[in-house]
Order: C-alpha cells, then sequence, then structure tokens
C-alpha cells in the first residue's frame, strides 16, 4: 500500500506546486542542503591538501556526504512517520513531493523579467534575470535579457521537474531529495573557474550523469508538448536533432533546442561568465526575433511537459504495482 500512497503524494505535490508554488514563507529543505554544503566545503578545504587531486578529493567527499545524508534524514522521516501513521506519512509525502518540485518557481521568476521590463525597464530586468544565470547580465540587451530567460525555462524544466519527477518514480521523496542535492551541488559548485575547477569537478559530472536520461526524456515529452500546444512540433524535433548537443553539457541543450524549434528562435550563444566571454553554440534557427511574449510560450511547453511527464510516469509506476510494486520504496 505504502508504494501505492507515495505514486498518489507525487501526483498530489504536484498539483500543489502548480497552484501554490514555493512561499517565502515556508522554509525550502534546498536551503538546508545548501547550508550543510557551504559548511561541508569549509571544513573539507581544511582538511584536504590545497592541491588539485586534494580539492578534487573534497569535493567528492562532500558530493558523497551530501547525498548520503540527505537520503538518509528524509528516510529516516518518512520511516518515523509510517510507524505512527500511514495517513501521516502519506501528508509528509505530500509536502516532500510537493517542495521537490519546481514548475510553479520557475515559470514566476522567467515572468518576474518580463514583468520587471515592462514596470521599471531594461536595468531592473538586468538586475532580475542575474538572479537566475550564471552569466554576466549588466550590459545585456533586452533582446539577451529575455532570451536568457526562455533559456531558464527550457533548460530547467529538466531540473526543475521532469528529472525529480523521474527520481521520484524510482525512489520517492527518498530519491527526489537524492538528486536535489545533487542538482544544489552543481548550482553551488559546479562551475570552472579557479576556485571550483577541481572542488567542483564531481559534483558537476555526477549532475551529469543523474540528468543524462532524464533530459532525453523531458525533450521527447516537450515536443509532444508542443504538438499538443499548437507550436511547430516537426521543427522541434528538427532542431532537437540537430542541436541537441549543442552545449559543454551534455544535457542543458536537450529541451533548449526542443524549445528553440517549437519557437522559431536561436538560443544560447556567447556569453560572458565573471568578466570573461566563453563562446558558446546555439541553439535553433534565427527565424525571428525573441519576444517578451516567448517567456510565456516557454513556460507552457514547460507545464505541458511537465503534464506529460507525471501522466506517464503515474502510469508506470500504477502498472508496477499492479505487477507486484516498487519494492524499494
Amino acid at each position: 500500500m505504502t508504494y501505492k500512497l507515495t505514486l498518489a503524494a507525487i501526483a498530489a505535490g504536484f498539483i500543489i506546486d502548480c497552484f501554490v508554488g514555493d512561499p517565502a514563507f515556508i522554509p525550502h529543505p534546498v536551503t538546508f542542503i545548501g547550508r550543510l554544503i557551504s559548511l561541508l566545503e569549509t571544513l573539507l578545504r581544511k582538511a584536504f591538501p590545497k592541491t588539485d587531486r586534494g580539492e578534487f578529493a573534497a569535493g567528492l567527499v562532500m558530493t558523497y556526504i551530501v547525498v548520503v545524508l540527505t537520503g538518509a534524514v528524509v528516510f529516516g522521516i518518512l520511516f518515523a512517520c509510517r510507524v505512527v501513521s500511514i495517513w501521516l506519512y502519506f501528508g509528509v509525502c505530500c509536502v516532500m513531493c510537493w517542495q521537490i518540485l519546481a514548475a510553479r518557481c520557475l515559470r514566476d521568476e522567467a515572468k518576474k523579467v518580463v514583468d520587471a521590463l515592462e514596470r521599471e525597464g531594461l536595468p531592473a530586468a538586468r538586475r532580475q534575470v542575474g538572479m537566475l544565470v550564471g552569466r554576466d547580465t549588466d550590459e545585456l540587451s533586452e533582446e539577451e535579457v529575455v532570451k536568457a530567460a526562455v533559456e531558464t525555462v527550457a533548460e530547467n524544466t529538466t531540473d526543475g521537474v521532469v528529472a525529480p519527477l523521474f527520481w521520484m518514480l524510482l525512489g520517492g521523496p527518498v530519491g527526489g531529495f537524492m538528486y536535489k542535492a545533487v542538482n544544489t551541488m552543481d548550482s553551488m559548485v559546479g562551475y570552472k573557474n579557479d576556485k571550483y575547477m577541481y572542488f567542483g569537478r564531481f559534483a558537476a559530472k555526477f549532475d551529469d550523469v543523474v540528468n543524462f536520461i532524464p533530459a532525453r526524456i523531458a525533450a521527447l515529452f516537450m515536443t509532444a508538448a508542443a504538438g499538443i500546444l499548437g507550436y511547430d512540433a516537426k521543427n522541434a524535433a528538427r532542431i532537437w536533432r540537430r542541436d541537441g548537443r549543442n552545449s559543454p553539457s551534455p544535457n542543458s541543450a536537450q529541451t533548449e533546442a526542443v524549445c528553440a524549434g517549437a519557437l522559431h528562435v536561436r538560443l544560447g550563444g556567447d556569453a560572458s561568465y565573471f568578466g570573461k566571454l566563453h563562446h558558446k553554440p546555439t541553439q535553433g534557427d534565427p527565424d525571428r526575433e525573441v519576444v517578451r511574449g516567448d517567456v510565456r510560450n516557454a513556460s507552457r511547453l514547460m507545464y505541458g511537459a511537465s503534464v506529460i511527464a507525471l501522466i506517464v510516469f503515474e502510469v508506470i509506476g500504477l502498472l508496477g504495482a499492479f505487477f507486484g510494486g516498487m519494492p524499494w520504496w
């Protein structure tokens, strides 16, 4: 019965996220994961030699501790709830699944960029989009600002929604939070700069591994969503095949390419990080300029892919339940 309730909790968590998002007054578990990462970084940098090998080893140990400890804490909470009451377990499961997902937050944060453009102008929009991306934003044009917001929605369709759903299907909230731990480490230490080139390398590569299959599933579902929602699914599939690997990361261009093809725009390209220009490949063809409305279009594609993912994964889970359940839950 537990795995059936977990499937129901995943669906409930998705619905809650769509309507509620991430209220600022509720502490988010990712905040505590981030604090753990910062604490371990400080301790392990002191404990390991300040050499390339030493920093890599410190980053590897940090990744292991964060992932295992996160999984253990979540498992312990759910186990204790299950001992007390199956319905307490279900309620806590629903809350956890809600907190693992980020569709509403992703849409709202991208929308804030357009709102800033319309209400306060380009400088405010640059500051707003700078909260979403790692690149330098002080000199971006309006089109570049909007394009960065579209890219954020497209890329994070994988790690904000589809990948968490995938890992929750395989491991329930424990699997979902372990995934979020990896993803949070990548966002905090997975930079190719002097500080994190070696310390963050293992976390970044591990993030590539855990996102490899979900990124391609997300691209497939986004292509299907493009057709359902009236966008150009045929061109989305064409650009996905052509440009889906046009990125230093093996995963980020998958959904960006689909989004670019569906909207007939070009995404990606050169960007400045910490004052240094990086030459990056593009996804899509410049059939037209990226405009403010494309943030809404990208959000619709993200939601479409997310709903398809939820339905498909729930069906797979129900079939698993019918044939004996998911024993690792």
